[in-house]
Formats: C-alpha cells, sequence, structure tokens
C-alpha cells in the first residue's frame, strides 16, 4: 500500500528554467504529451518502449538543441564549482577532498570520471584504469552526459534532501550508480560484454543497486535512496521516472529473451516495488509502495496491493492530473473508493 508521504519540489534557479509543470491536466490525450516535459534527448540507440501503446521516448534532437544542451552543461559546472568553494568555506578541513573530487577538474566529465573511479576501484582493479574507461566514453559520448546533467537536475528538484548539485554529486549514490550504468551500457553495446559486467558488479558491492548493463534507461532519473533496485536485462526506462529503493524490475522465472517490464515516461514507483515479467507500465502511472505488479498499468493510472490493483477498479480507474514522477506524492487515495483499511 502506497505510503501518505509529502514530497516538496525543491525551487532552483538555473540560467535556462525548464517547463515542468506537475499542475498540468493530464485528462486529453491529444494535447498532453510525457516527452513534451522531457528536455530535448540525442538519439537513443534503442526502439521505443512499446510502439503500439505507449508513445515513444525516442526522440530526436537539432543541432540547436544539441548546442542549448552544451550551454546549460557549461551553466551547470560552473555552479558546481561554485557550490563547492562555498562548502569550503564552511567546512575548510573538506578543501583537500572537494579539490580532488571537483575543482582541480576543468570539466564536468573528467570530475565524474575521477569520482566514479575513486568510488568502485579496489585493490585488483586501480582507480588510474577504471578513469581512464569512463573518461573515454563520457568525453566522447554527449548523449550519456546529457542524461548525467538531467540526472542532476532531477534529483535537485525532486528530492528535498538534496541541498545542493555538487551535494547530490559527491553524495548520491543513485545518482552515481545510474552515471556508471551509462558507461557499462555503451560498453555492453559495443560489444565489451566483459568490462561491462566487471563495472555492473563493482556498482552492485559497492552502492547496492544492481542494474544489468543490458538495461536501458532514459534521462533525468531519479533513484532515490537507491539501496536495493535491481533492473533485469531487458528492463527499459522512460524518461524523467522516479524510483525509490528496493524497486525490483524483473522477470518471472519463466520466460527467456525479451522478459523484463517497461516503464513510460513520467512514472513513479514507489519503495518494496516488485514488477515482474515483459509488461507495460503506462506513462504517468504510479505504482504503490510495497506492489506486485504482473500485469500491464494503464497511462496516468494508480496500481496499488499484492498482487497490484486498478485505484478505481480495473473497468473505470481513476485517471491521474499531475505527473507523479515530479510531484513525488505517494498517496493513493485508496479510502475514496473502497473500505480498504490498513
Amino acid at each position: 500500500m502506497a505510503a501518505c508521504i509529502g514530497a516538496s519540489i525543491t525551487a532552483i534557479t538555473e540560467p535556462k528554467p525548464i517547463s515542468r509543470d506537475p499542475n498540468r491536466s493530464q485528462y486529453d490525450d491529444n494535447k498532453y504529451n510525457y516527452v513534451e516535459f522531457c528536455r530535448p534527448s540525442l538519439h537513443f540507440s534503442y526502439k521505443p518502449i512499446c510502439p503500439d501503446r505507449s508513445k515513444s521516448i525516442h526522440t530526436d534532437a537539432n543541432r540547436d538543441e544539441v548546442d542549448q544542451d552544451e550551454d546549460y552543461g557549461a551553466d551547470l559546472w560552473v555552479k558546481m564549482q561554485d557550490e563547492a568553494r562555498f562548502d569550503v568555506e564552511l567546512e575548510p578541513i573538506l578543501s583537500n577532498y572537494y579539490d580532488n573530487s571537483i575543482l582541480s577538474h576543468d570539466s564536468l566529465e573528467r570530475a565524474l570520471a575521477n569520482h566514479l573511479s575513486m568510488k568502485l576501484s579496489n585493490s585488483g582493479l586501480p582507480s588510474r584504469t577504471l578513469f581512464d574507461i569512463f573518461v573515454g566514453v563520457l568525453v566522447g559520448d554527449h548523449e550519456i552526459m546529457g542524461a548525467a546533467k538531467d540526472d542532476l537536475r532531477a534529483v535537485k528538484e525532486r528530492d528535498p534532501a538534496c541541498i545542493s548539485y555538487v551535494h547530490c554529486f559527491l553524495n548520491f549514490k543513485g545518482f552515481l550508480a545510474c552515471q556508471a550504468h551509462r558507461v557499462a551500457h555503451k560498453l555492453w553495446s559495443q560489444g565489451r560484454k566483459v568490462l561491462a559486467l566487471l563495472i555492473q558488479n563493482r556498482v552492485s558491492e559497492v552502492f547496492a543497486v544492481d542494474i544489468h548493463p543490458g538495461a536501458r534507461i532514459g534521462r533525468g532519473i531519479l533513484l532515490d535512496h537507491a539501496t536495493g533496485v535491481v533492473v533485469g536485462e531487458t528492463a527499459v526506462i522512460g524518461n524523467n521516472v522516479s524510483i525509490l529503493h528496493n524497486v525490483t524490475l524483473g522477470g518471472t522465472g519463466k520466460m527467456s529473451g525479451d522478459r523484463h517490464p517497461k516503464i513510460g515516461d513520467g512514472v513513479l514507483i514507489g519503495a518494496g516495488t516488485c514488477i515482474l515479467g515483459n509488461i507495460w507500465i503506462g506513462a504517468g502511472a504510479k505504482i504503490g509502495a510495497g506492489s506486485v505488479v504482473l500485469k500491464d498499468v494503464p497511462p496516468r493510472t494508480t496500481a496499488v496491493g499484492n498482487p497490484a490493483r486498478l485505484v478505481g477498479g480495473k473497468n473505470n480507474p481513476i485517471k491521474l492530473d499531475k505527473i507523479p514522477s515530479f510531484t513525488m506524492d505517494h498517496t493513493s487515495h485508496i479510502t475514496e473508493w473502497s473500505d480498504y483499511v490498513i
């Protein structure tokens, strides 16, 4: 059952604000498209989540949009450096740490490569080796870095516990696990599966987040708390999705091949949820905490329970009028239509 938790979106000041109005009505499918709330993304290498039943998360960016993304990335990096200097003024004892992690680097790409390599290294896998791997992918792939910047903004906007971009970058393991996965997925798609699986293993050991390098994820992803998140090989996660801790996107154990869930844009998945099988979670759906989902969930509906049921009933489910992954509202309002008592 979905927990009754209220979450407020942290206000931020951005040089190029993006319109993400969570209060916009969703009742008219022809006028409302979740992709409109996603920052323009570069070309995804994978197919639409479900071409017959869902709007595609596959979008192409023109040259102007790419330039906008690069300009904003530069502004974001400057802001992170300013935040780092401010933190050092507050806590001078951390000056060496902030210098090594942020201030000594000339770009976000190199800082991220360094931070991931330091986190994931061990005695048999030196940080220098990992740095060369990470920096080679991050510097050469604008799509991955664009997605990483969107992830940074997603955490800052949706998680009230995030006090700054640099705080997210340094301390939020959900963000770091997501970026390490992006690198691993790139290597996986290049046929470098042994190296990709090694990175997956280190992320699982260090961050307790297990995402198969074959899984495909969009932009603007929030893995909140992140501990215990498991994502299977053929899973697909759309843009602007928020996922809480102890969530499994797994198989039923009865299938091979394409066997994992497909998550649409703007979906919110509550803590402790299991979504199993090659099923479809429609754009803007909300999955209540602790649910076990074995069948498709229509767009803009709420599914709760074990096994999960639609709020309002299967024949006339209540339609959400806000984007759940942005509002982070975990309430289900189940008492409005049912006599269920916790």
